[in-house]
């Protein structure tokens, strides 16, 4: 049987591992962190259904979570993505009683720390400091879905697939990520045949590995450089508002098109360790 203990821990800065929570100022967090409960976080589990009552904020701790579109005959398509990043029912503080999207886990197996949407609330007007914090995010999150929404129109299947590989890969700790392509097809709006092929070009390019319901990413400055410019922008401007945040290397990659193609080249050129 599983061992939940770890779950009744007292909720301290020290064993918070959601980034948003982590950046309040201490006596914010002082004030917060009573309230906060620790609850699992299981793939496929659905936090928010499109329509339901915003009752509670979750502020993941690991693993990713969906915001979907879903449209009147059940097809849904990824507007944003949120982990340790962030918080899901974040229009509660814009005073949406509503969820007008869908929020669900599409990796799991870690925590979210959990608070009625009641004391937040509260909590958010008796702290001004850390309602700027949330409202800086919900901006952020907008950032993002802004840039899917250019990426949606304007790249191609092979770059949009890099940079969600990306973006998941920012918020887990392991450089295997447990995916399926039916999941990913879904995500991104495209058959699972088209994303079985794209896959399939990002493994001869040797930036991931696959196996069965797993993607590795084995290089992941071939997995930035075969995204361009449709990543990175959301994730500076995260960084620039409210904390350090995902898998920085140290060179920046050029974002242009020749010199990502140049930049490609280069590393196609280097050897190639394991298989």
């Amino acid at each position: 049987m599983p061992d939940f203990a770890w779950m009744t821990q007292q909720i301290d800065r020290s064993s918070c591992r959601n980034l948003l929570l982590h950046a309040l100022g201490h006596d914010d967090f002082a004030a917060i962190s009573p309230h906060l409960e620790r609850v699992p976080l299981e793939e496929g589990h659905v936090i928010a259904a499109q329509g339901e009552p915003l009752t509670f904020v979750c502020f993941p701790e690991c693993g990713v979570t969906s915001i979907a579109d879903v449209l009147p005959d059940g097809r849904r398509v990824e507007v944003a993505l949120i982990g340790r990043d962030g918080m899901t029912n974040a229009p509660l503080l814009l005073g949406c009683d509503q969820s007008p999207h869908e929020a669900i886990v599409q990796i799991g197996g870690g925590s979210s720390l959990r608070v009625s949407a009641e004391i937040l609330e509260e909590f958010c007007r008796l702290h001004p400091s850390a309602r700027s914090l949330f409202l800086r995010f919900i901006h952020a999150l907008s950032v993002q879905t802004a840039r899917t929404l250019s990426s949606n129109l304007l790249h191609s299947v092979e770059e949009r697939l890099s940079r969600w590989l990306l973006m998941c890969h920012d918020r887990v700790d392991e450089n295997a990520i447990p995916l399926k392509h039916s999941a990913i097809a879904r995500m991104l709006g495209v058959r699972r045949a088209t994303i079985t092929d794209a896959l399939h070009l990002l493994e001869e390019r040797k930036a991931i590995r696959g196996n069965r319901g797993l993607i590795t990413i084995r290089d992941r400055a071939v997995l930035e450089a075969l995204a361009g410019d449709s990543y990175g922008f959301p994730e500076a401007h995260y960084r620039r508002l409210i904390a350090p945040f995902g898998k920085q290397r140290q060179e920046e990659l050029p974002r242009n098109h020749a010199a990502r193609t140049q930049q490609l080249a280069v590393l196609d050129r280097r050897p190639a360790f394991g298989c």
